[in-house]
């Protein structure tokens, strides 16, 4: 168990004594959330609820089976003594793995993705659980709220909660899309969530209204099951491009998991001054039997390393890895799996969806990745939400109409994420986005400095803008 979920199961043993008399304060949000719920759900149902609590929830449906998982021992415990009807088991939601198989007719996530580690991970799992008839009803608080709950905590007004996740509708949907789910229908509920004689009712039938229930403090969205797609067996190369990054060698080498039929690894070093290079040939001739590659760049840049890289490389699929491992190089299954079943043919990381590390990144980063992104997902005409995050994944055959196309543009990237984006968007390519855990850098410096590519990134939008839209 990670150490994010420990601190998760701590905070709520601690919350669980005080958890009924959080539902009574605030009982208007909790029996809309129970009514609306149990419009969707109907009585006498098989129902897996995962984050039940004390289970009361899952009780008010009236299920015909109801079970119930929660990460708290001391919520399930509770849940057990409340109601003696029902059956709760203490486990993680992204692994269920004290759960056997079974079906159920709804599987509901109320008020639990943003605490999740791993969301598309547990959305995988509750694929074991579900027949093609089964639905997945997932609730959460609209991003749009978060400073309006974030107060609304430290006034002791709502229940506190640890640090969560802040989802948008089009992450929430990427994330079902990812795990072979459809969505097929969002509600919107509440934009006055407490009770307040005559103005709550009014407020929150003016909510309903189309465009204003947007604004909504909760989301409900069902999904269903598809078929599990077709899964080619492709090889890969993993491109790592480095500079001054001895530290970080090996564990790229040895954190990276097995998938596809083979795997090529390939270091492109930037003239390094801190012996990487002499660490890059350790660590090939300590693990004889990893396909790994080292070349050094003629030119400089991250763009020029990554060109150099895929142009020697033979996978299938191209991969790139950044070396300072803020990115963790386990996170590339969850990419290769995407691109074998067919759901995309250019991936990009999102290190924007789940909480970041202290430190991973700056908050004037923060916030220029969040208005980069806006203005290329526009400019793309595809939605992007971290264009900046280094992990990118195509096909080696779709690169290599990048590559011939590259003249339209010219070179004016420094980076390299942007000749690939231009290029896949150029192309009319699927482009997906896989959220990833951004951690921080536990060897050597950043590459970046905020102002000077700051600027750049600026000119780049304005060329883009050239290309793209005054066509």
């Amino acid at each position: 168990m990670s150490g994010r979920n420990d601190a998760i199961r701590q905070h709520f043993d601690e919350l669980a004594p005080e958890i009924s008399e959080w539902r009574r304060r605030n009982r208007y949000y909790h029996d809309d959330q129970t009514r609306h719920l149990q419009h969707l759900v109907g009585k006498n149902k098989r129902v897996l609820q995962l984050g039940c609590g004390t289970g009361d929830l899952l009780a008010a449906l009236a299920p015909e089976y109801g079970l119930g998982i929660d990460i708290s021992p001391v919520m399930i415990a509770r849940a057990r003594a409340k109601h003696p009807s029902l059956y709760f088991e203490e486990d993680d939601a992204t692994s269920l793995l004290k759960l056997a198989d079974q079906q159920f007719d709804f599987v509901i996530l109320s008020d639990l993705v943003g605490y999740l580690d791993d969301i598309q991970r547990c959305l995988d799992q509750v694929r074991r659980f579900c027949s093609s008839e089964t639905r997945v009803i997932v609730s959460y608080y609209n991003f749009l709220w978060e400073p309006i709950l974030t107060l609304a905590e430290h006034l002791r007004l709502k229940m506190p909660a640890p640090p969560r996740s802040w989802l948008s509708p089009d992450d929430v949907a990427n994330l079902f899309a990812l795990a072979h789910f459809e969505v097929v229908r969002i509600d919107r509920r509440l934009l006055f969530p407490k009770f307040v004689p005559l103005v709550s009712w009014i407020l929150n039938h003016i909510g309903n209204l189309p465009v204003i229930n947007h604004a909504c403090l909760t989301h409900y969205v069902v999904a269903r099951p598809l078929p599990e797609p077709p899964r080619e067996t492709l090889t890969t190369t993993i491109v790592v491009p480095c500079r001054n990054e001895l530290g970080n060698i090996e564990a790229a080498v040895k954190r990276l998991p097995p998938f596809g039929r083979h795997q090529e690894i390939i270091f492109v070093d930037g003239h390094s001054t801190d012996g990487t290079q002499d660490e890059i040939r350790r660590v090939i001739a300590v693990y004889p039997d990893r396909d790994i590659k080292f070349l050094v760049q003629e030119g400089t840049g991250k763009a020029d390393a990554v060109r150099t890289g895929f142009a020697a490389a033979i996978g299938d699929v191209l991969m790139i890895l950044d070396a300072d491992l803020t990115v963790p190089p386990e996170e590339l299954r969850k990419f290769y799996d995407a691109i074998a079943t067919g759901k995309a043919e250019f991936l990009n990381g999102s290190r924007l969806v789940y909480p970041m590390e202290d430190e991973a990144m700056r908050l004037l980063n923060l916030f220029a990745n969040k208005l980069f992104a806006m203005a290329f997902s526009w400019l793309l005409g595809q939605r992007l939400k971290d264009t900046l995050c280094g992990t990118k994944v195509v096909r080696r055959e779709a690169y290599r109409q990048i590559v011939a196309g590259r003249a339209y543009f010219g070179e004016f990237d420094p980076f390299g994420d942007f000749d690939l984006l231009f290029g896949a968007s150029k192309l009319n390519l699927r482009i997906v986005e896989i959220p990833i855990r951004y951690r921080a850098r536990v060897y050597g410096e950043t590459k970046i400095h905020r102002f000077r590519h700051g600027l750049q990134l600026l000119a780049m939008v304005m060329y883009a803008y050239r290309k793209l839209k005054s066509v």
